[in-house]
């Protein structure tokens, strides 16, 4: 854009319009007519602005047009059609875009080289330091997760952070930006922040060094009475409702509102935090909390829900607060729920009560964590048949409210992948190795710091035992569905032979990515190395995510002669047969222990608070009218549905075997 000096008769009108400069001549604008918009504005520095020809509409009808008025500018750049209105303090150093509304301010300043938040340090986990991440505006959760886990790999950390420190450095300006469509109101203290386009700034408190990444696809609001320092908004995340926040990273599309506080924690993609406090905390995708009596506090979270008053503690009163804890994917905590870390929950498991003895149930997934007198009883695998573990699986993938295509985060929704099934591996030789030293007739079985009850530990055998070939009868069925009728043993074993080279070994889960550990190990060696960018290293982790079904059947391909007794090298028809029948039996037998499991949300306790002021019958229609009744019900009728249609796909794919 050309800017010109203005003439003196500008100089004279823009006088005659109460406007005042401490030098016109480092005042220019790139449209004379631009000045019939302009009132009562004071000028210092390098002030330059374009035209204003356009009006904004604002609810209920009323229009204003682009300009400015009531305000101090100094070194700011106005681009075309934008509106400052009633600056009761002033702007300083700040490039802002065109179409965007500004009214009601009442500081926006840049003071000095800002990073807008790129490297700021965050105490994630020990409040005492030791784990920091420093964050950027591309910061991801598995990148996050490196630089928090892996500090037995001092020199992978160093050069990660001096990438990080050196994208920081490259964001350095001393002048702000807000973007292109913007709006702030009613908005009293913005400082060092760097604002993109399509953000909405509404009534918020106050923003200092910071960065809102937003964009039109997937703006970003923050809201009345937000406090935020030292911290970086990713795109489409709303943060509202005097939400607090120091030294924090929020990724694409979060939710925090209702006075939620947060200090030194990461939260990534589609976390929902309202109400309670969180300190220190690794909030994976899906880290959910929304009661006033909640503190998350230096834990690793993911695919997680927190129930009212749920609590942990990391202070023994001894050496401060240095202790952490990790609730593995899908974990949850019932009401009054509390844990003392150090302590770590296996996958997919429920914690219900108050638990003091510092467990590790990693190798046993899908558990219920039960507090009775002061003592920590495991369910092994009870979670497998639970309602509510099926349906949040059903809910994360549509909850899933990014619509930037540039996706950060890599997110697998599964809940049986290599990660949690060669815990279930492991899950069974352990309970059968506890069966073995303690006796088959034992009443209690003592497993780190918890007990498990005789029935308890034979269930939970069971249920993985079905989950392993319900998860095994799927990829083989996966593989073989463009099988033709008829095929020989030889086109079979042809068919079932991996494709991916990656795959082998153990899994793990970067709070979100599930991938081999050794291809982890093989970046990791390459970042440190100079190999790898930490850019690369991203598009590395997407590369994985995006072939993770290929390197899944890697790893199952192994597994089939551990655990059905059939190397998938020698492998006839009639084997895959069975596999798929007991396949069949699993995955039936397991919908109806989840049908048996949601027919218990419709018996008579469940009634209990309906019809209050009616007879037995009356309370029956009140609960139908408001809950509908048994048969209809949207999961039941899903089960029921999922139980024809993998009897038919097993049935089909028997016919094809058997070459009918």
């Amino acid at each position: 854009m050309e800017y010109r000096k203005l003439t003196q008769d500008q100089i004279d009108f823009l006088i005659a319009r109460d406007c005042r400069a401490d030098d016109w001549s480092t005042v220019e604008t790139a449209d004379p007519n631009s000045l019939n918009y302009i009132r009562n504005v004071r000028f210092s520095g390098t002030v330059r602005w374009g035209s204003f020809n356009e009006n904004f509409v604002l609810p209920g009808g009323i229009k204003k047009h682009s300009g400015m008025r009531n305000a101090t500018l100094h070194n700011v750049t106005v681009g075309d059609n934008t509106l400052i209105e009633n600056v009761s303090n002033y702007i300083a150093n700040y490039d802002i875009g065109t179409h965007s509304y500004i009214e009601n301010v009442d500081l926006i300043v840049t003071e000095g080289p800002c990073s807008f938040g790129n490297g700021v340090e965050v105490s994630v986990l020990n409040e005492t330091g030791g784990r920091e991440v420093k964050i950027f505006d591309r910061l991801s959760a598995q990148i996050a997760y490196v630089l928090a886990m892996y500090r037995h790999r001092p020199q992978l950390i160093g050069t990660l952070n001096a990438q990080i420190e050196a994208y920081a450095q490259s964001q350095k300006s001393d002048r702000g930006y807000i973007g292109n469509e913007v709006s702030i109101r009613n908005t009293r203290h913005i400082n060092g922040v760097r604002i993109g386009d399509y953000a909405v700034v509404s009534g918020a408190s106050r923003l200092r060094n910071g960065t809102l990444n937003s964009n039109k696809i997937a703006p970003v609001t923050i809201a009345h009475g937000v406090i935020a320092d030292d911290f970086i908004v990713c795109s489409g995340s709303h943060v509202s409702d005097n939400t607090s926040l120091e030294r924090c990273f929020i990724g694409q599309c979060c939710h925090l509102g209702h006075g939620y506080s947060a200090s030194d924690s990461l939260f990534f993609s589609n976390c929902q935090e309202e109400n309670g406090e969180a300190c220190a905390i690794f909030a994976g995708p899906f880290t959910v909390t929304h009661h006033k009596s909640s503190l998350l506090i230096a834990g690793m979270f993911s695919f997680m829900n927190a129930g009212s008053g749920s609590n942990q503690s990391n202070h023994m009163y001894k050496l401060g607060p240095i202790h952490q804890g990790i609730l593995e994917r899908g974990a949850k905590t019932a009401s009054d729920s509390y844990i003392l870390w150090p302590s770590r929950v296996g996958a997919f498991s429920l914690v219900m009560g108050r638990h003091v003895t510092h467990s590790d149930t990693s190798h046993l997934p899908f558990s219920y964590l039960i507090e009775q007198q002061n003592t920590t009883y495991l369910v092994p695998g009870v979670n497998l048949r639970s309602v509510g573990t099926v349906r949040d699986a059903q809910k994360w993938p549509k909850r899933d409210a990014r619509k930037d295509p540039d996706r950060l985060d890599c997110i697998n929704y599964n809940l049986l992948s290599p990660y949690t099934i060669q815990k279930m591996f492991k899950g069974i030789q352990l309970l059968k190795n506890l069966q073995y030293s303690s006796g088959e007739l034992s009443d209690l079985y003592s497993y780190h710091s918890t007990k498990i009850r005789n029935a308890s530990l034979r269930n939970g055998i069971r249920y993985y035992d079905t989950a392993i070939t319900k998860f095994l009868g799927n990829s083989i069925i996966k593989r073989l569905e463009k099988m033709p009728a008829g095929a020989s043993d030889d086109q079979i074993r042809q068919l079932l032979k991996p494709t991916c080279g990656i795959g082998k070994g153990k899994w793990a889960d970067l709070s979100g990515l599930i991938m081999p550990r050794d291809v982890i190990t093989e970046l990791l060696d390459k970042v440190e190395k100079g190999e790898l960018t930490l850019q690369g290293l991203s598009e590395a982790f997407h590369q994985v995510h995006d072939n993770y079904y290929d390197a899944e059947w890697t790893w199952a391909y192994d597994k089939y002669e551990e655990f059905f007794g059939y190397p998938l090298e020698t492998i006839t028809a009639a084997q895959v047969v069975d596999i798929v029948e007991r396949w069949k039996k699993a995955v039936i037998g397991l919908d109806q222990e989840l049908f048996e499991d949601a027919r218990k949300e419709f018996n008579l306790a469940s009634m209990t608070g309906f019809g209050a002021d009616g007879s037995q019958e009356i309370k029956q229609k009140d609960f139908s009218q408001v809950r509908g009744d048994f048969e209809s019900n949207s999961f039941v009728t899903a089960v029921l549905e999922h139980i024809r249609v993998k009897e038919a796909l097993g049935n089909e794919l028997i016919a094809r075997l058997q070459g009918k």
